[in-house]
């Protein structure tokens, strides 16, 4: 595993000079952040040595370096889902190549379904802390010291003063920004509306297939995480709205302006 975590960044380091100390993973629908990054250099999954490959429609598979605002920055455009048949090491492999290239701050980004009674969709929410749900553990097995510790901590899997820094841009920018607990599942089907009222009852607000893994291992690794969710469709015993993939992405594109403007904000102020 560590041959193929340095195999991998010295890769990178060879084709990038200048390394970010921050790094993006962008959800369903949300890679047209890329965008508004400057001075972009596209390396697609498929020439990056050890990398798997995203399959999943609106994950475009390419690891992109470049300026947001005044910061360099690493987005990842297409993440890697336990349900796509990827164990939980290829999963989090990024993540771990980010620590080896120096990444200290980690925003991830999803789309997931809400069973909070005061959400719509179009929101979007500071992830708080969430609930593994998923069969699998990313730190399962062997530890390497070099790595992390064989026992990490996840009282503040969330860094307090990124969210805390987020609210403020919110206020100043006008957003509604709601704050959840995000339940991590393995998918890929949408959840029933029984499965959606236990995990409200569990202290779930919100529900999706990735994420957690992720944040997970950039944990173990001593990286500060900020997550946030786009509420990109409801579900519980009262809703009747049968979800859809393409819907998702279209939530998600809406509320993508908003998700800019905090991530952007973020990344220049941390």
């Amino acid at each position: 595993m560590l041959e193929k975590i340095n195999q991998t960044a010295d890769f990178l380091r060879s084709k990038v000079t200048d390394m970010p100390k921050i790094a993006i993973i962008l959800g369903t629908g949300l890679g047209p952040i890329v965008d508004h990054m400057e001075d972009k250099q596209y390396i697609p999954y498929g020439e990056i040595p050890n990398f798997p490959v995203s399959t999943v429609e609106g994950h475009s598979g390419n690891l992109i370096f470049g300026r947001l605002g005044d910061k360099r920055v690493i987005a990842m455009q297409g993440r890697f889902h336990y349900y796509e048949g990827y164990d939980m090491k290829a999963v989090t492999f990024p993540v771990r190549v980010f620590k080896a290239l120096g990444v200290e701050t980690l925003f991830v980004s999803n789309a997931s379904g809400g069973m909070n009674k005061e959400f719509v969709v179009g929101d979007v929410m500071t992830i708080t802390d969430h609930i593994n749900l998923f069969p699998e553990h990313p730190l399962r097995g062997k530890n390497y010291n070099e790595l992390g510790t064989r026992f990490p901590a996840m009282t503040n899997a969330y860094d307090k003063e990124l969210m805390a820094l987020a609210d403020k841009i919110a206020e100043e920018n006008g957003i509604r920004l709601m704050h959840g607990v995000y339940v991590g599942v393995t998918g890929p089907t949408f959840e029933t509306p029984a499965e959606y009222e236990f995990y409200r009852v569990i202290g779930g607000d919100c529900v999706g297939m990735s994420t957690v893994p992720e944040v997970i291992v950039a944990n173990h690794a001593g990286m500060r995480v900020y997550g946030i969710s786009v509420i990109t469709d409801l579900g519980g015993k009262d809703v009747t709205q049968v979800p859809t993939h393409e819907e998702v992405q279209q939530a998600a594109l809406i509320a993508q302006p908003k998700c800019l403007t905090i991530m952007k904000e973020l990344v220049n102020r941390c």
